[in-house]
């Protein structure tokens, strides 16, 4: 249609999520800008506590030879996803927050006896590591997936473009410039790996793609 609006995801959606776009009569192509490997690790000594920031790290976790003695402790965890897919496999969860800097603000205000272990991916961010260490609460990182960036180059001009993730949007700008095409991120860390690029950033209200999907979708709308 002549007035469509065109969408870029940085990322494949469900069948369900992309119903909802097309349904707002939007017009929309999806990549996969990153691509998640699980590592093969080896843990020693579990700490009193776990620490996941993602769903991708749970996923990977699932999978190593001492889960039953990783799922007798707690967690802590960043994101609804995260925690949905751990409560689904059975841990329990101590605490979980949308952010990290609110999880960190929990370990350090409440937790700074107790020792913990952070299961991670290479491109994880500083700040709950930092938090810890400045607090000189005992923790152990355990690497456990790895981020690939797969840029895609877009063969037209988006009106807006939908970012999950840092990596994913730096992904994209190895192959695609910004120019006036609106940018709907979901969370702050996102927008912040595009902040340099263009000023035409909407953060979603909530970090899901659900969120990010609906502040689209109002904005056109309006």
């Amino acid at each position: 249609m002549e007035n469509q609006i065109h969408i870029v995801t940085t990322k494949k959606l469900s069948e369900q999520q992309k119903q909802t776009l097309l349904n707002a009569n939007f017009s929309v192509v999806e990549n996969d800008f990153i691509t998640i490997q699980n590592k093969e690790f080896k843990i020693e000594n579990i700490n009193e506590y776990l620490i996941f920031t993602s769903k991708n790290a749970v996923e990977s976790v699932l999978n190593n030879p001492k889960i039953k003695d990783i799922k007798a402790k707690k967690c802590f965890c960043v994101g609804s996803k995260t925690k949905g897919i751990l409560e689904l496999n059975g841990f329990q969860i101590e605490a979980h927050s949308d952010y990290a800097a609110e999880l960190a603000s929990v370990i350090c205000n409440n937790y700074v006896k107790k020792s913990f272990t952070f299961f991670s991916g290479n491109l994880r961010r500083d700040i709950l590591p930092d938090a810890m260490t400045l607090a000189n609460i005992n923790w152990e990182e355990v690497q456990v997936y790895e981020t690939l960036l797969t840029p895609h180059k877009i063969a037209f001009e988006p009106n807006g473009v939908l970012f999950f993730s840092p990596s994913g949007a730096e992904s994209y700008m190895q192959e695609n410039r910004i120019e006036d095409e609106i940018c709907f991120c979901i969370g702050n860390t996102t927008a912040e790996a595009l902040k340099y690029a263009t000023p035409n950033i909407i953060i979603a209200n909530q970090p899901t793609v659900e969120s990010v999907i609906m502040k689209c979708i109002e904005y056109y709308k309006n």
